[in-house]
């Protein structure tokens, strides 16, 4: 059996366990497994890959699994949960970054030997190439820097609102044409200086375009945008696996990209939203005419009406039907242990407990999801919207732990409020509804919240892990007395 034979039977077997490692992770209790099977496929590709003798030099390989190696680690062991978004977000980039390298040196390529001898050696169709190769570098650098703006506007070092200015989508749609100019000269100019001023021109334009495409999306469409971007760095991996002819990375390529497209159509489904509505409505803005806010038609008048952690306990400790509301401000307080104690609790009191998970709630997809399992929390307590809303009109108690618009009733009766249409947890049609939440602001997307000023909804203020802590605390003076 030749060498290259041998090598793509390699490919196909990592190929299969990418997508059986795929299908696993849909379900929690086959999701670490599922982890591991992908991770074993992709050891398979990169040692076979490595093995390949147009491997020459291993220093600068080695080098780069040192540094890998290290930089992986220190990520496990010191990102918090809480960062779990950013860090998505961030890995996302590289991913778009590593890709553009690839067509960054396969051009460089090109400039070393000129287009007859590196065709003749390694491609067959100038034009065939030179596209993968404009592919990889555009979305590539449309990933990596769109991520790194999606990273600091979720690690709160910009601010997560949108920004605005006039004839945005055209410049956008302006650096776009001028992307597709630099393309077409760097594929089909003879001249060797302007096929380097046409790939400069779409490499930087690129990497502009990225940053702009993220500015007008704000926080609350984060976990989208997150998807898609992921969606980005699997069609950039794509590209390049094409520029350097190599099968599994076009595979784990196609793989990322559709799913991350699934996804993020998925999630624009559950907000009743359009994708292209998502990325270029700069949604958040504020800019909000007759909003709720302002009291329009439909909007719930009222007052907030806070409760202590005692009386918290006090209506709990009567309930039987009890559904918990994660959002992302269980996140930040990583209150998710103190939630699991809760519920077991409440079950030891003789109450039935379910978790109710919005397909967007925190700011990536699953968020909610991966801290509940970290707790340690069932998967079979947890409840999809479509499944909980029925059973909404029995709870006893909703417990709403920093969640916002996920759980806000202007999505249904307030026609001028941003989110109106976006099917939401029916929180509000619970007899009574609990809220944990820091202040009287806004949430991340900046809408007021208007289940806050229902009549049977009652505020518990105050950081979510400590709040939690006085009502576990209750419950346990109880029992030991």
């Amino acid at each position: 059996m030749s060498s290259a034979t041998l090598i793509n039977l390699s490919y196909i077997v990592a190929s299969v366990l990418f997508i059986l490692g795929l299908k696993m992770l849909g379900r929690q209790a086959t999701a670490r497994r599922g982890n591991l099977v992908s991770a074993v496929g992709m050891l398979i590709a990169v040692v076979v890959t490595l093995l390949d003798k147009q491997v020459v030099n291993f220093t600068w390989i080695v080098t780069g699994l040192v540094i890998g190696t290290v930089a992986g680690v220190i990520c496990a062991r010191v990102v918090k949960m809480t960062s779990m978004p950013e860090m998505v977000a961030l890995l996302n980039g590289f991913g778009g970054l590593a890709s553009l390298l690839v067509g960054w040196a396969e051009y460089g390529k090109i400039r070393a030997f000129g287009w007859e001898r590196y065709l003749a050696e390694f491609a067959g169709s100038p034009v065939f190439t030179g596209t993968v190769i404009f592919l990889a570098v555009l979305i590539g650098g449309v990933t990596f820097t769109g991520s790194v703006y999606a990273f600091a506007k979720l690690a709160g070092l910009v601010s997560g609102k949108p920004v605005l200015f006039r004839g945005q989508h055209l410049v956008n749609g302006l650096l776009l044409v001028l992307t597709a100019a630099g393309g077409g000269v760097a594929i089909f100019a003879g001249d060797p200086t302007w096929v380097l001023a046409g790939f400069t021109t779409y490499l930087v334009v690129s990497l502009v375009l990225g940053w702009t495409f993220v500015m007008p999306i704000g926080g609350g469409d984060m976990p989208v945008v997150i998807s898609f971007l992921n969606s980005l760095s699997g069609l950039a991996a794509c590209a390049a696996g094409f520029v350097i002819t190599n099968n599994v990375l076009i595979v784990a390529g196609c793989l990322v990209g559709t799913s991350g497209v699934i996804l993020s159509a998925i999630m624009c489904k559950a907000m009743n939203r359009s994708l292209t509505n998502v990325l270029f409505s700069g949604f958040g803005s504020g800019v909000v005419p007759g909003g709720a806010e302002a009291g329009g038609e439909g909007a719930i008048q009222g007052e907030l009406k806070p409760i202590s952690p005692e009386d918290t306990f006090a209506v709990l400790e009567a309930a039987r039907q009890v559904v918990i509301i994660p959002g992302y401000g269980m996140a930040v307080s990583q209150a998710q242990h103190q939630v699991r104690e809760l519920a077991d609790l409440l079950e030891q009191n003789g109450a039935e407990v379910r978790f109710a998970i919005h397909p967007v709630a925190g700011r990536m997809p699953g968020h909610m999801n991966v801290l509940l399992a970290e707790a340690s929390v069932p998967y079979e307590q947890l409840v999809e919207m479509d499944a909980i809303n029925p059973m909404m009109p029995t709870m006893d108690v909703a417990i709403v732990i920093g969640a916002n618009d996920v759980v806000n009733p202007a999505a249904a009766r307030d026609k001028s409020s941003p989110i109106y249409g976006m099917p939401i947890i029916n929180a509000h049609e619970a007899r009574t509804v609990i809220c944990l939440k820091r202040g009287k602001g806004t949430g991340f997307s900046g809408i007021e919240n208007q289940l806050f000023l229902l009549p049977n909804t009652r505020m518990l203020y105050g950081d979510a892990k400590a709040a939690l802590q006085g009502v576990v605390g209750e419950f346990k003076s109880i029992a030991a007395a």
